[in-house]
């Protein structure tokens, strides 16, 4: 994944990231949906194995964090990257909002998705929700 000049502002990078993350979870996620992982599973890997962790971080796990959040991590250290889905705690039937953060070093940016980006992370949300992954991840979260 190409980042750019570390000089360069997280929000002046943030949507060539966001876009290159969507294009391979867009990649990656269809094949395995299809059922033809294998034809896919070059330099990307396998959907499964593309992220960090699925975790939740429950509210005021950092300051100035209120509220809490299913995150989806993709990478970490300088820069890090993740999706992160707000559904307002357990039982929410979907997020009712999806945003991708991306962050370097002492600076970091967080957007809302929309349109078809939107649609793809509101797809993968249902299937973590789906194998019980968002609800397990949810108490563990809240246990800690």
């Amino acid at each position: 994944m190409t980042h750019g000049n570390r000089s360069t502002s997280c929000k002046a990078r943030w949507k060539t990231s966001k876009d290159e993350r969507i294009r391979d979870l867009r990649t990656l996620f269809t094949a395995y949906r299809d059922g033809e992982e294998e034809r896919h599973s070059g330099e990307l890997g396998t959907f499964p194995e593309y992220g960090l962790c699925f975790d939740y971080v429950a509210p005021e796990t950092f300051t100035d964090q209120p509220e809490g959040y299913w995150r989806y991590q993709l990478s970490w250290g300088g820069p890090s990257d993740e999706f992160r889905f707000y559904a307002g705690g357990c039982g929410e039937q979907r997020p009712y909002r999806i945003t991708y953060v991306f962050m370097d070093w002492f600076d970091g940016h967080e957007r809302a998705l929309v349109g078809r980006d939107l649609e793809l992370m509101r797809d993968i949300w249902a299937f973590f929700d789906e194998i019980g992954t968002a609800e397990a991840t949810y108490r563990k979260g809240m246990e800690d």
